[in-house]
């Protein structure tokens, strides 16, 4: 990696940080953090592009709609960082492409075109499950203002990106309505591996939360 990328890394880490400093609804910098680490774990493994996939990993929340006005008004913030810090039309162009594609959308997205663009999107999931993901879940379910469970409460049929953010929902059904399908939205395979043993975390915690929902010991 050139001496320049690595500068703007270091700026951008930085700027990432003021910006998600605190967010409560599991989109923190921690959640980055952790983001970029596997990420570039799984970039190691397929090839791919560590500039590319480190700057997208650090900047894809910055930009999502949760976090913003609208999808517009994020991609423009990731925008504006990119051309501050001088990076190529060609990079700035990739790594705007991920942030734009990477989101769950309800499962309906559009696929990833390019490696760089595979490995940041598995890395976002793979910390969307497993013992992170469970926490992560009743995070963000608080930060909604969603229920715990409600056993007469089925998951809800999701078709559309509108559905997935708008309709009530619960913190177990989320484990239905998203965090289960994931394992097999996986783009590499270091993703696969990682997903089988995470989902499986999963299955266990909900065994467990289900017995003491209804009071065996």
């Amino acid at each position: 990696m050139m001496p320049s990328q690595e500068s703007i890394l270091l700026h951008t880490e930085a700027y990432v940080k003021e910006e998600l400093a605190g967010e409560p609804s599991g989109h923190d910098w921690w959640h980055i953090h952790r983001v970029r680490q596997t990420a570039l774990a799984i970039a190691e493994a397929e090839r791919a592009d560590a500039f590319i996939c480190e700057m997208s990993a650090l900047l894809h929340d910055l930009a999502d709609e949760k976090l913003n006005d609208s999808k517009e008004a994020g991609m423009e913030k990731v925008h504006e960082w990119l051309c501050s810090q001088d990076v190529d039309p060609e990079s700035r162009k990739h790594i705007e492409m991920i942030i734009s594609t990477m989101s769950y959308a309800g499962g309906n997205g559009p696929a990833m075109e390019t490696i760089e663009g595979k490995v940041v999107q598995d890395a976002d999931r793979l910390d969307a499950i497993g013992a992170i993901g469970i926490a992560r879940a009743f995070a963000y379910g608080g930060a909604k203002g969603h229920i715990l469970h409600d056993p007469d409460s089925s998951p809800r049929e999701i078709t559309t990106a509108e559905e997935y953010r708008t309709k009530p929902a619960t913190a177990i059904n989320h484990f239905y309505e998203k965090l289960f399908k994931l394992k097999d939205l996986m783009n590499t395979s270091f993703g696969r591996k990682i997903a089988e043993r995470r989902t499986e975390r999963m299955h266990v915690f909900l065994e467990a939360f289900y017995a003491e929902w209804e009071g065996r010991q």
